[in-house]
């Protein structure tokens, strides 16, 4: 084999490693007398030109023993991975996941996603795959290797830019709705177009992805969130219904309201500027949630107030409360990011309120105080929230954050606010006044916590003993 493995008039370029694993199981493929074939994503990716360690082996036969057949010939033997009722097994080789799998030919019930599975040639299984540029496939065996498999147009679908399914797309999404999903989020990573009669065969099947599981939809939903542009996925989505049916809450969002002159902006679009804003300054998933999230509220808390216009008051409020309930939906984990996105939700309209007053050094400690150590992805979020066309009000706010951002730094070396432990402690206080869990114990807590943040004492241990001695003393109590 050569450094490369020639497809028509294109290339793909392989590493030794790649050059190497393939050989081996061409040569097991051959031992066994069984054809082989590279297939789907990763022949995709590797004309496209995207970084790919995930590979599937598809063979006339049994994929299990062609798996324990190509590991034996490496040295140390690769631990094989298998689901005998799936006929399907795993090794890996370096930083490569093999996966191998017979072709089969499938059928579905109307309803369900899982099919019915016999045995079948290539042709067969590039049949069953949803979209032509995840049909191709590239012979491994001797006489066919090398060779391009492409009965779809996959390679042509790939210069073109588009994305269509091998067959009838009605069928396509019929047998196994995920796909419509799985279009989309190609559609979002490629920059590809989803052609019309497969987006319109989108739009005519959404109600099937009612039998498709909660986990698979989000599965795609967060690899969407993690695209470049991630409201071209979402937008799509919206455009064929389908994110009517799995994220109606982002739906109530949309549209744009005028009484009597007075009107606000669309929500949902601003919404996904802003998910597109923060996709340019992290890749982090849970800031990308946030961004999604942080107006999620507003429809419940929209009131039109005469001579004033709309108002969403508390939305950041409620949002928070909402993002439970939410994650708890979707089968987002309940755990620490959860509560990131929560904080953000909560705190996004902080920053921008500051901008527009006269920012006192209290109103900088409770920010940094109650934003902790999320503070600069705080920050992130409210710079993606400037989505104005003003290119003059978005100057004027970004020259306010900066100024946020600046006298953040100065309160933070002066106070030590962040990831803030308190300079006297609930133990410390009941062992002072031989007192144990109470009330009076909270309000000290508290009233040491908020002289600290108020600038009344600073943040240490002797200003906050003699502050605690001072205020028991109010409370009636005394040092035992």
């Amino acid at each position: 084999m050569s450094k490369a493995l020639h497809l028509q008039s294109m290339e793909i370029n392989c590493s030794p490693l790649e050059t190497q694993l393939f050989k081996k199981v061409g040569t097991a493929a051959d031992k066994l007398g069984v054809p082989a074939y590279l297939i789907g994503g990763f022949v995709r990716d590797k004309i496209i030109g995207r970084p790919t360690t995930d590979v599937d082996v598809v063979c006339i036969g049994d994929g299990i023993a062609l798996a324990h057949e190509v590991a034996a010939l490496f040295s140390p033997k690769p631990t094989v991975a298998f689901f005998k009722t799936f006929g399907t097994a795993q090794i890996k080789i370096d930083d490569f996941i093999i996966e191998f799998v017979g072709a089969r030919k499938e059928s579905y019930a109307a309803d369900s996603r899982k099919p019915s599975v016999s045995p079948g040639t290539i042709e067969d299984d590039q049949n069953r795959r949803d979209f032509t540029i995840n049909a191709l496939a590239i012979g491994l065996h001797e006489g066919a290797f090398g060779q391009l498999v492409d009965p779809f147009g996959g390679l042509q679908a790939i210069q073109d830019k588009i994305i269509k399914t091998p067959l009838a797309p009605h069928q396509t999404f019929s047998d196994d709705p995920l796909r419509m999903l799985r279009g989309i989020r190609f559609a979002c990573q490629l920059g590809y177009t989803i052609v019309p009669e497969t987006l319109d065969a989108i739009a005519d099947s959404a109600h099937r992805i009612s039998i498709i599981s909660q986990e698979r939809i989000t599965e795609e939903l967060n690899k969407i969130m993690l695209c470049d542009k991630p409201s071209v996925g979402f937008d799509l989505l919206f455009k064929v219904g389908l994110l009517h049916k799995i994220f109606p809450q982002l739906v109530d969002l949309y549209g744009a309201e005028n009484i009597d002159g007075m009107g606000h902006k669309d929500n949902f679009y601003h919404t996904l500027q802003v998910l597109d804003n923060i996709a340019d300054s992290t890749p982090d998933l849970w800031l990308r949630w946030a961004a999604l999230l942080h107006d999620i509220a507003k429809p419940a808390t929209k009131k039109f107030e005469e001579g004033f216009g709309f108002t969403f008051h508390g939305h950041e409020v409620v949002g928070a409360r909402m993002v439970p309930k939410i994650f708890t939906k979707l089968k987002l984990p309940l755990n620490e990011k959860m509560k990131l996105v929560q904080k953000l939700v909560l705190l996004h309209l902080r920053p921008i309120s500051l901008t527009k007053e006269n920012i006192t050094d209290s109103a900088i400690r409770r920010l940094i105080f109650d934003a902790g150590e999320d503070i600069e992805s705080l920050m992130l979020l409210c710079n993606a929230d400037i989505t104005s066309k003003n290119k003059q009000k978005v100057k004027r706010y970004l020259q306010n954050f900066e100024m946020v951002r600046l006298r953040i730094q100065e309160v933070e070396d002066g106070d030590r606010l962040r990831n803030w432990q308190p300079p006297v402690t609930g133990e410390m206080i009941m062992e002072t006044f031989g007192l144990g869990p109470s009330k009076e114990v909270g309000l000290l807590k508290d009233a040491i916590r908020e002289a600290i943040l108020d600038g009344i004492i600073p943040n240490e241990q002797e200003a906050a003993t003699k502050f605690m001695l001072e205020k028991a003393a109010t409370l009636g109590l005394r040092p035992v």
